[in-house]
């Protein structure tokens, strides 16, 4: 049994290692004993995330979906053997008491990426950043140190948000061949756009605009994390979310020019950065 857990642990890292870098180093930087749990949650999320780049039609991705509500439910078709990622995710909700609600909520969120329907407002933004990587913070919190993630709570919401809209951000170009927009259209409608009419980019200062406003909306929110102290024993669960300063400055500065190109920095810059945030106790 112990073999067949540390072979789960290993194909998530694996998996993460090629899917999600940023997260694959926040498992390395986590307690060793914590580890193979952490991966589980984010390879589950790597999971979620990637159905949208497998499906062609929103339905085969619902029914993608609606495989991890099963299994999630306790409804399971078959034996989760054979799949290193489901067995892995039971084990660490069964070790960890995570609520199960939780999950359920993350992958309803996620059907929204699915489809092409635009964001409406800043809360339907928020409450999807709050489902996905908010909830994915506190649940490795609670992972690292359960009496200390209720304190870290809030600091989780607000950093996920701005995590989410970083990577976002980082998405923009490929969500604008889907014809995909996450920035809400009450942002778009302040500074004269629409869905079709941001997706054109032709408007090169009011696309600007737009984008200048989305990525502030996530430094808001950064700085408002910033105002939590989080405690020392779960901190390694708000690395990803350090990465998420440098992205939405330079999308900033950068404009219209994001929808040709993503502000990506190199992973090694991406590795300091972690690797320091978590020295400083700073995301």
């Amino acid at each position: 049994m112990a073999d067949q857990s540390m072979t789960n642990q290993d194909i998530c890292l694996a998996m993460l290692r090629d899917m999600d870098r940023d997260r694959y180093l926040a498992c390395l930087l986590s307690a060793e004993d914590k580890r193979g749990a952490i991966a589980a949650l984010y390879a589950f999320n790597a999971e979620l995330a990637r159905i949208r780049d497998l499906v062609h039609e929103p339905l085969p991705g619902e029914v993608r979906m609606q495989y991890w509500r099963d299994l999630l439910e306790g409804n399971a078709h078959g034996s989760t053997e054979a799949n290193p990622v489901a067995s892995a995710l039971l084990a660490c909700v069964d070790a960890h008491r995570l609520p199960r609600e939780t999950l359920l909520n993350m992958i309803d969120a996620r059907i929204f990426d699915l489809y092409d329907d635009p964001m409406e407002t800043r809360g339907s933004l928020e409450g999807y950043a709050g489902e996905t990587a908010s909830a994915l913070i506190q649940l490795t919190s609670i992972v690292l140190a359960p009496g200390d993630a209720a304190r870290s709570a809030e600091a989780a919401g607000h950093a996920g948000v701005a995590q989410a809209i970083a990577g976002l951000l980082l998405l923009m170009p490929l969500h604008r061949h889907r014809g995909q927009v996450y920035i809400p259209l009450e942002i778009l409608s302040a500074t004269g756009l629409d869905r079709d009419a941001f997706l054109k980019g032709e408007d090169k200062s009011r696309t600007s605009a737009a984008i200048e406003a989305f990525a502030g909306l996530g430094r808001d929110h950064l700085a408002k994390a910033r105002h939590v102290q989080i405690p020392l024993a779960v901190f390694p669960a708000f690395l990803p979310a350090s990465l998420a300063e440098r992205v939405l400055v330079k999308a900033q500065k950068s404009g219209a020019g994001i929808l040709e190109r993503s502000p990506q920095q190199p992973q090694w810059r991406r590795q300091i950065r972690m690797t320091l945030a978590l020295m400083r106790r700073k995301i």
